[in-house]
């Protein structure tokens, strides 16, 4: 049930985000340029979102190094390939909660159609957000972080990028 609502409140938050205006300032402070082109051309709503998780990365880790600040502000970088509406977020948020194995299947590959649309950018984006920060030259560990933001934590436990791992899904994950 707190999931839900939690859900609810990020599609009314996305609902209303064309009146709320990124801190853009906050966001070109600690981007290389490629990085903040990147970070402009995702959606003002991704914007905001991605704003919150460097707030509350900051908020838990006030010395967290730059790589986690920029991974806080680009890891979801990778939906701007694809612009969804609002519908189709909400779409694959609902079906994933009631019907996991229906979600998979309709984010098998990377064919699009306005209905497989929001199941291929929720499942591949993080990969796409490596790849977009690769081409920007980025740090290895914001790309490291971007790339495995969805993943299971635990299984990088040993990694030294762990405990940065960890801040960053939890941050996302409260946003």
């Amino acid at each position: 049930m707190k999931a839900a609502v939690h859900r609810f409140a990020q599609g009314i938050s996305a609902l209303f985000a064309f009146a709320k205006t990124p801190d853009l300032n906050l966001a070109r402070l600690h981007l290389t340029s490629c990085e903040f082109k990147a970070f402009h051309s995702m959606s003002r709503s991704e914007q905001l979102h991605s704003l919150k998780v460097l707030a509350k990365v900051q908020a838990e880790y006030p010395d967290a190094p730059k790589a986690l600040i920029a991974a806080a502000l680009l890891h979801d970088v990778g939906k701007s390939r694809y612009r969804l509406s609002l519908w189709q977020r909400t779409l694959a948020v609902i079906i994933e909660a009631i019907l996991p194995r229906a979600s998979r299947r309709l984010s098998e590959g990377e064919a699009m159609s306005v209905w497989r649309a929001p199941f291929v950018v929720r499942r591949h984006h993080a990969r796409w957000s490596g790849e977009i920060l690769r081409h920007c030259g980025s740090q290895a560990d914001v790309v490291w972080l971007s790339e495995r933001h969805q993943d299971n934590a635990e299984v990088y436990r040993g990694n030294r990028r762990y405990g940065l791992l960890a801040s960053l899904q939890r941050a996302d994950g409260e946003c």
